[in-house]
């Protein structure tokens, strides 16, 4: 069986790379992927309510970005006759297969926010995806601020790697370059971050569109029109659309803290180990280092915001 990549769909229309031949081709999928039955260990199968436990059922399924799928010559059109097992889903961007997620942040225009930082984290932790951290429009700040925002992220390179970029002076676009290889990389971040422009540095010769950042609204307009997998230095490079809303799809709060690797580094300290929640705990580990300011009181504090946001959203079951 012929395999293939789909590395862009627009309107129905797939557009995929075979893996032996590197051809790329253009075709459609057949009629049955639109409802499929799936059982529990499926990878197909991902629960989007409250309920823990997966069952047999059946599901529309149809070919993303990122699958790896099977394909014929029929009727004189390429059509995806099968889409092989994942091993991740997005929702948002609708992507599959990912490696790893660049977390684009500007500096400034809009200004860096913890906020949506220590969201992003929580995110790709629950997706089992490599967050990688990268601060753009570095430039536009005065020495003392760039300082200051450098010594605040300190704290989260114990845990991933943050890079400091500036797309438009080329700088520190080179030291990215070894990231890419043999790997299905997506940008993320809200809109105005500078992606599609630290994509135009990255590979000058597909001149996407940018625009700038709207002084009444505080962010960027959406310049990235439909889901598009790039080939990078040994690897591929999605330029997403936007993110104009994130969302945490945890529907039991307890489950929040597992998604913080320093919280968990010393849990084991706390008087109810793992099982405590971080919140009115006594001797709790995490808040006595948060009082300490070994953790971060902005993190503990989105931490806290985050539990009230799961409490509060309406649950689907």
């Amino acid at each position: 069986m012929k395999k293939a990549l789909i590395i862009k769909l627009i309107g129905g229309l797939y557009t995929f790379i075979d893996l032996d031949t590197k051809k790329t081709m253009e075709g459609y999928a057949k009629g049955r992927f639109r409802k499929v039955r799936v059982d529990e260990e499926s990878s197909f199968n991902i629960n989007v309510s409250a309920r823990t436990k997966k069952d047999i059922k059946d599901i529309v399924l149809s070919p993303k970005v990122g699958d790896i799928i099977n394909y014929e010559f029929q009727a004189d059109q390429y059509v995806i006759t099968n889409i092989l097992e994942r091993k991740n889903e997005l929702i948002r961007p609708d992507i599959v297969n990912v490696d790893q997620v660049l977390l684009i942040f500007s500096a400034i225009e809009p200004d860096f926010s913890f906020y949506l930082l220590d969201k992003f984290l929580v995110i790709l932790e629950m997706e089992n995806l490599k967050p990688v951290i990268v601060v753009s429009k570095i430039s536009l700040l005065t020495e003392k601020a760039f300082k200051e925002l450098k010594n605040k992220l300190k704290y989260y390179k114990k845990y991933y790697n943050i890079y400091y970029i500036d797309s438009k002076d080329n700088v520190g676009i080179t030291e990215l370059e070894k990231i890419f290889k043999d790997k299905i990389t997506v940008l993320a971040g809200q809109t105005g971050v500078g992606k599609s422009t630290f994509m135009n540095a990255l590979m000058p010769e597909l001149n996407l569109k940018t625009q700038s950042i709207s002084k009444a609204l505080g962010r960027g307009k959406h310049t990235t029109r439909h889901l598009e997998l790039f080939f990078y230095k040994e690897g591929y490079i999605a330029d997403t659309p936007g993110f104009s809303k994130i969302e945490l799809r945890i529907n039991d709060f307890n489950l929040l803290k597992d998604y913080y690797k320093d919280f968990n580094e010393v849990s084991n300290l706390c008087r109810f180990k793992n099982k405590c929640l971080h919140i009115n705990e006594p001797n709790c580990e995490v808040k006595r280092l948060v009082e300490k300011s070994y953790i971060l009181k902005e993190r503990y504090d989105n931490y806290l915001d985050f539990i009230d946001e799961i409490k509060n959203k309406k649950q689907i079951y």
